[in-house]
């Protein structure tokens, strides 16, 4: 089957009722408690990851029985052409101290292209979604990214995850950037993206990401007329790492200084 318009909108219906059954886990437990494991990688994460990634498979199994899973918590499963990725609590650490920075992050790639995604910050009160070639949409308003061309006193910039970035050369290209910008903020997670797409800021910045952390917010921002790509210039994939995202002359701009480091 290919992603058709219809089949891509009854897909993220389904989508958006996984981000449903995710919200109703991950209200219980961040209003009643909750014991917090550590990873073999350091991050925590919780029984509510563990449950809500549950909550999410079954709902996409019901209707799609044949596409195949991955998810932060479970790893791989299946074989298809389609692929679910699903990050149930993006932001674990928030969530962990009871700041509500976290979010629902899905998406559905097809044949290694993605094609919708539900950014869901339940405790924020957002929900964003998007699929290929249908606008983008935050509580049911259009997106859409400012107009930003340049780096001015007007340009704000946001930064999440950036500590390898510090180590090398690029960083003196994003010093020369933020000298000339007129703010600089660090949002970080779902937060700085969904105040991309809304055009309240106008660039984003990241070396330190999973793919699963980003990818609905890569179709939510192109679909709301985003350049989105790592920090070479790179498209999307299972492999990313790094992120820079924002109007596509800005955008152009930024990659160019960080190519040049």
């Amino acid at each position: 089957m290919n992603p058709t318009p219809e089949f891509l909108d009854r897909a993220l219906d389904v989508a958006r009722d996984a981000a449903g059954a995710a919200t109703q886990v991950i209200r219980r437990y961040y209003r009643d408690g909750f014991d917090v494991e550590i990873k073999a990688d350091e991050t925590p994460v919780t029984i509510a990851d563990r449950e809500a990634e549950a909550a999410i498979k079954h709902v996409l199994r019901a209707a799609f029985p044949d596409h195949a899973f991955y998810g932060e918590e479970e790893g791989r499963e299946g074989d298809s052409d389609w692929l679910w990725l699903i990050d149930p609590i993006d932001g674990t650490k928030s969530f962990v101290r009871r700041y509500p920075f976290f979010s629902t992050q899905i998406a559905l790639m097809h044949r290694d292209e993605l094609v919708l995604g539900v950014s869901s910050a339940s405790e924020y009160g957002e929900i964003a979604w998007a699929r290929r070639g249908g606008g983008a949409w935050l509580n049911g308003q259009r997106l859409q990214v400012s107009g930003a061309s340049d780096f001015t006193a007007q340009t704000a910039i946001s930064f999440g995850n950036v500590k390898t970035l510090s180590r090398d050369a690029r960083w003196t290209a994003l010093a020369r950037m933020v000298q000339r910008c007129g703010r600089t903020r660090g949002y970080g997670d779902f937060l700085h993206y969904h105040l991309l797409a809304r055009g309240c800021i106008d660039l984003v910045v990241e070396s330190d990401v999973n793919i699963l952390d980003i990818a609905p917010l890569v179709v939510i921002l192109r679909e709301a007329g985003a350049a989105f790509t790592d920090l070479d210039g790179n498209a999307p994939g299972l492999g990313t790492t790094s992120v820079l995202a924002g109007p596509p002359a800005l955008h152009a701009k930024a990659l160019a200084e960080f190519c040049a480091a």
